[in-house]
């Protein structure tokens, strides 16, 4: 690896000086970027498949398809182009995969038939045809069965082929009625960008000779929880008798985080009913009332890792990486000491090692460790605090283990390119001893050896266009902190002129800006057009340890802020190339409170745009869907501590808004209601200040629709534009 960082550094230096042979990044070229998948590996450890997203501009659509590179190095290709294929997934024996597509209208899960010597697809079928739709399936491990997600009609939980005729008679119904209304009786009637309509997410199982699925998880809860991303909250056991998943059966799990993992028999008999099926399910985390999540087995079956947390209702609390005995029952804190949140996880192959990733100051390390108390004291990379052995630095995710080569997959990105996949070897000593140095592992930090880049889809795009790496910097901030800032200069940078700010504020708020990709808010796209992009991991940010988190809490408006002037400051003081006259202020989610906050307390921009922002704290509260956030951040409802939602709510300072505002909201935003960005708009215009909205009626949270994000990047930057660049 230390030599693919070295060819990165010596490019970026060389790119200044060959400017007539590279272009500054556009939004047309960032939509024909080929998007990668997570890593699959083959049983036989002989090839990866993976998802590549492509994305058609002119049609408006994003359509994934399969590709596949062997382990060994070589062309990857595409091998399922002729459909909307995605999540691969192998079949034990390694001769078939699933995937998910919508070739046939709704979301089914299809069979493709592999040859291994070729690397090609033979055949492909469809597996289901549920009407409630599949996704999100695994195999089981005798290779005799799928589990799938369907969004189903909790009520006709039953025997079998009753719950499969009551749910297409269900969605009938629904679809030929005159009528659209709706009845709610519990919160969380939508979430995110979408109503719920009486459906319930359960995991089915059905062969994979086909014929009809059985519900798994039934009962009138998501079974899996909902999850935007990440590792699957749902896994089969390697005996293949039983499954674990994550679900909140919590009355009123608007209000709670507290998701616990369960296991369920799977081979019951065809006339088992819903009732049978619950009377086997096993509640093995009950005594943890904040999140537990992402089981994961042991490839010996002894135990299961998982994620936890430990504060009921606070989501951002530190994700531990635990351990549980099957046998006895027994639970384990495996990071107890390791002040950073796990993320995605994989089991090393003798189920005596696990490797994980996690969040450190705008990078995402590879880890491992060791179960059974191993250390690598004199191996390079060693953490004796914490007893983990840091693998790989970078930006990393998707981990993934070969069952044959004691190998490690993941996907790796940058400020400067999107996910790609990547190898590395591990366990090193057990196949080449003379890389070990007596104790049974290397000797040398594996970030520093042969890590290999597999797939190479975008490569004759990014050799023609000229970016800027990510640069850091450290100031004091609020509490006499160590505040961490990030700035990207724009392409073809004079030293010598002075440039105008985009100040970007991410969201979260407990994220982080880092060293990694985004086709949302891409800091090289800001960048391509003259701007220097000015960005800082304000107190709240992950990363920097759970107590430079947790002093958001209550503090929205107070050291986030401060951290943020602070930084800036200090970026105009240190680059003499800042022009602190010209400087505009954008941000979305958290990001556009802070916009809307900034709005108020200060006139030092140009501009702000505020994106999806809280406007008025108490109607915010009334109209999300997820209320332990607010309650959590705002310590309680407006009716218990009306102070504190008063306290930090930017509405009540209105009467200091002076800056030119762009205001961006969707219609289907449920996390932040649309009527927040109408309500600052509406503000601004009887204010008189300069103020615009762009309205989706088809976006949430974010805009994911290309001709939409399109639209958004050049209304964005055109109002930039016209006050920074006056």
């Amino acid at each position: 690896m230390r030599h693919f960082w070295f060819l990165i550094v010596v490019l970026s230096l060389l790119a200044p000086a060959f400017p007539q042979n590279r272009r500054p990044f556009t939004f047309e070229d960032m939509m024909a970027l080929k998007r990668v998948g997570e890593p699959i590996v083959s049983p036989d450890g002989k090839w990866v498949i993976f998802s590549v997203v492509d994305v058609d501009l002119a049609a408006n659509s994003k359509t994934p398809h399969i590709w596949v590179v062997p382990t060994a190095g070589g062309k990857e290709r595409e091998i399922i182009s002729d459909q909307y294929a995605d999540r691969p997934r192998w079949a034990p024996d390694g001769k078939r995969f699933a995937f998910v597509s919508i070739k046939e209208g709704g979301s089914q899960i299809w069979i493709a038939d592999f040859d291994d010597a070729a690397g090609t697809v033979t055949r492909v079928h469809k597996l289901t045809s549920i009407a409630t739709e599949a996704e999100g399936e695994l195999w089981s491990p005798d290779g005799e069965k799928i589990l799938f997600k369907s969004d189903v009609y909790p009520e006709c939980d039953g025997a079998p082929a009753a719950e499969l005729s009551c749910n297409e008679k269900r969605l009938q119904s629904a679809r030929d009625s005159k009528v659209k209304a709706q009845i709610f009786t519990h919160l969380l009637y939508r979430h995110w960008d979408a109503y719920k309509e009486g459906k319930r997410t359960h995991l089915l199982v059905v062969s994979t000779e086909g014929g009809p699925s059985r519900d798994l998880t039934p009962g009138d809860y998501d079974a899996p929880v909902f999850s935007l991303e990440g590792q699957d909250d749902y896994v089969f056991s390697p005996d293949g008798q039983e499954i674990c998943y994550a679900s909140n059966h919590d009355p009123e799990p608007a209000i709670s985080t507290n998701n616990d993992l369960f296991t369920v028999p799977v081979n019951f008999p065809v006339d088992a009913t819903s009732t049978q099926v619950l009377s086997q399910t096993k509640d093995i985390t009950a005594e943890n009332k904040a999140s537990d999540s992402t089981p994961l087995y042991s490839p010996d079956g002894k135990y299961i890792a998982y994620r936890a947390q430990q504060r009921p209702g606070y989501e951002s609390d530190r994700f531990r990486l635990m351990l549980y005995d099957r046998k006895t029952g027994e639970k384990r804190n495996l990071t107890e000491n390791f002040d950073h949140w796990a993320g995605s996880f994989a089991w090393g192959l003798r189920s005596s090692s696990i490797y994980f990733v996690a969040e450190n100051a705008g990078q995402s390390w590879i880890y491992q460790k060791m179960l059974d108390g191993t250390n690598w004291k004199k191996t390079p990379g060693y953490h004796p605090d914490s007893d983990v052995l840091e693998l790989a630095r970078g930006f990393n995710d998707d981990l993934a283990v070969s069952a044959t080569s004691q190998t490690l997959f993941f996907t790796s990105m940058s400020l400067q390119r999107p996910a790609e996949i990547h190898s590395l070897p591990i366990d090193s000593c057990f196949y080449a001893p003379p890389l070990c140095d007596g104790t049974g592992f290397p000797h040398f930090p594996l970030s520093e050896g042969s890590s290999m880049t597999l797939a190479h889809v975008n490569d004759a795009l990014f050799s023609q266009i000229s970016m800027s790496p990510l640069e850091s910097f450290w100031f004091v901030g609020a509490h006499g902190d160590k505040v961490q800032g990030f700035l990207v200069k724009p392409p073809n940078f004079d030293p010598n002129k002075k440039y105008p700010v985009k100040f970007l504020v991410h969201g979260g708020p407990q994220g982080a800006w880092g060293d990694d990709w985004s086709y949302r808010w891409n800091p090289e796209l800001f960048a391509a057009n003259g701007y220097v992009v000015v960005m800082i991991n304000f107190h709240g940010s992950t990363g920097y340890g759970q107590k430079f988190i947790d002093e958001i809490n209550g503090d929205w408006g107070g050291a986030p802020f401060e951290d943020l002037m602070k930084g800036l400051d200090y970026a105009q003081e240190h680059y003499s190339f800042i022009d602190k006259d010209r400087e505009c202020a954008l941000g979305a989610s958290y990001g556009g409170y802070m916009a809307n906050w900034i709005l108020g307390h200060t006139n030092r921009f140009k501009c702000i745009v505020s994106h999806d922002g809280m406007f008025n704290s108490t109607s915010a509260w009334g109209t999300t869907e997820e209320l332990w956030f607010n309650e959590w951040e705002f310590k309680g409802t407006p009716y218990t501590n009306r102070a504190m939602y008063d306290k930090w709510s930017p509405h009540l300072s209105a009467t200091s808004f002076k800056t030119p505002t762009l205001i961006i909201h969707g219609q289907l935003d449920y996390r932040l209601d649309i009527s927040e960005g109408f309500q600052l708009f509406t503000t601004l215009q009887r204010l008189g200040v300069p103020s615009k909205m762009l309205y989706f009626p088809d976006e949430g949270h974010w805009v994911l629709k290309p001709q939409n994000s399109q639209l958004w990047y050049k209304t964005v930057n055109d109002w930039v534009d016209l006050w920074t660049k006056k």
